[in-house]
């Protein structure tokens, strides 16, 4: 555990602690992409009127746990030492983490794609069980365990100064919480648009779990992948509009 006078407020005193704070605040937002998106979808599972809580409740304790990992560097670096060996290939804790975050990431986009192509929640006699508040929070906050590790580690990396990292987190997790709110009404609102993001999920979680095997894929040819998706659906969405309102005008 870090001691609390680590919190140098001189850092910014000085240009290069801004500039830190404001790269490593984009770094943060930029691999938090993925998980707006996934809480976008598990929260989309409760009632409409419960939503925004769920969001909230589960962005201030993912909040609160990544302030954690933060303060236990000395534990955070122990992750990435081998455990044990499968042969000739090592893994680690955050290996175990990945793997099994991406197995559940997997289980999860499969399981919501299924439900949603064949239309389960309709079929009469197929009513599946009411989704909790609580669960959903708890499905939030684990799975932003699983995909603080790399941001964490990237603060880490990027600087050593406590307070620089801690706000950066801070500012990110407010940042998602403001995106989430616009992501999960836009998303709910077009089945298209689900089917899409629950397919961005599924590409998530093989990414974590064959990062968890040590094949290492770059994010940016998924984000670049899903930026494409969405410029076309978005295409698709203005597509269909037109011709929703030429067909009432004629």
């Amino acid at each position: 555990m870090l001691p609390l006078h680590d919190l140098d407020f001189s850092v910014f005193l000085t240009s290069q602690g801004w500039i830190q704070l404001l790269t490593l605040t984009a770094l943060e937002i930029v691999l938090g992409i993925d998980n707006i998106v996934m809480i976008s979808i598990l929260s989309g599972e409760l009632p409409k009127e419960r939503q925004a809580r769920a969001r909230r409740l589960g962005l201030a304790f993912a909040l609160i746990t990544r302030i954690l990992l933060l303060l236990t560097l000395s534990w955070m670096m122990r992750l990435v030492e081998p455990l044990f060996h499968i042969g000739s290939m090592p893994f680690t804790g955050k290996d175990l983490v990945l793997i099994s975050g991406g197995l559940f990431l997997i289980w999860k986009a499969s399981v919501e794609i299924w439900h949603k192509v064949e239309f389960i929640k309709e079929k009469e006699g197929h009513s599946r069980a009411p989704t909790t508040l609580a669960l959903v929070v708890l499905q939030i906050v684990l799975l932003d365990i699983v995909f603080s590790l790399d941001s964490v580690i990237t603060a880490v990396g990027m600087s050593n100064e406590l307070l620089i990292m801690v706000l950066a987190v801070m500012i990110a997790v407010v940042i998602m919480l403001l995106a989430a709110e616009l992501i999960s009404d836009f998303v709910n609102r077009h089945a298209t648009v689900k089917v899409l993001a629950l397919a961005f999920l599924l590409m998530v979680g093989v990414v974590l779990f064959l990062d968890g095997l040590g094949l290492h894929v770059d994010k940016n040819y998924l984000y670049a992948a899903m930026g494409f998706c969405v410029l076309v659906e978005f295409l698709n969405l203005r597509m269909r509009k037109n011709a929703k309102r030429q067909g009432q005008e004629e």
